[in-house]
């Protein structure tokens, strides 16, 4: 796959089916992970695979909670809030809750759990690039997933679930959910342009170049 397209196409993938990724696919998609920047090559990141029957219905009962818990903070104001168009970002917000409700309701289906685990990650510097590269990997495999880290909400709860030996300084950062999706790829269409977002030199200057519509697939676009 070319590296715009898998760029370019790569998006959260909240429905899933329940059908099991094979061990060869889930090699080359942590393969490619770890082959990410981290500073000074200390590879300070551990990444644990949950596909056990049981262990996920347990993490499903948790998510569940903390979802609620992170509900009752977006509603109160406490999470961050939209800086531009606050109408488009509620009709967002519906559409997200309605795939993060089906997401939660089949919690337990997914087929595999990527928890991720990092030591001293100054604020996740290092991990992230990871965590990207395993999702343009599992693209590349036709693999959907999603980022999520709901689960900090009762993060001792989960580590001592999965047995993560924080006595160490294991921290987890976030969780993929990965599965064969049942929606399809395509470009994000909802992001606002680049110059719209970017400046030069000193904040607010214009940047130089307007970019009305996606540079990849190229003109097709327009």
């Amino acid at each position: 796959m070319d590296v715009h397209e898998a760029l370019y196409t790569t998006r959260m993938m909240r429905r899933l089916h329940p059908d099991p990724i094979p061990l060869e696919t889930q090699a080359r998609i942590l393969d490619a992970a770890i082959r990410a920047p981290n500073g000074g090559n200390t590879q300070r990141w551990h990444f644990l695979a949950v596909d056990d029957p049981a262990t996920k219905a347990e993490l499903a009962a948790i998510y569940r909670s903390s979802r609620a818990r992170e509900y009752a903070d977006i509603a109160a104001g406490e999470l961050a809030q939209p800086l531009h168009d606050p109408e488009a970002h509620a009709e967002t917000m519906r559409r997200i809750t309605a795939s993060g409700d089906y997401f939660t309701d089949h919690f337990a289906e997914i087929p595999l759990l990527l928890f991720v685990f990092a030591i001293d990650d100054h604020g996740g510097a290092n991990i992230y690039p990871a965590i990207w590269s395993a999702l343009l990997a599992a693209r590349a495999e036709g693999v959907g997933g999603t980022i999520t880290t709901v689960l900090r909400y009762e993060a001792e709860r989960v580590m001592q679930l999965l047995e993560v030996p924080t006595e160490a300084g294991w921290r987890m950062t976030a969780m993929l959910a990965l599965g064969y999706p049942r929606g399809r790829w395509g470009v994000a269409a909802n992001r606002r342009p680049v110059q719209e977002v970017s400046s030069r030199n000193r904040w607010g200057q214009d940047f130089g170049v307007a970019v009305p519509f996606p540079l990849w697939p190229g003109e097709s676009s327009a």
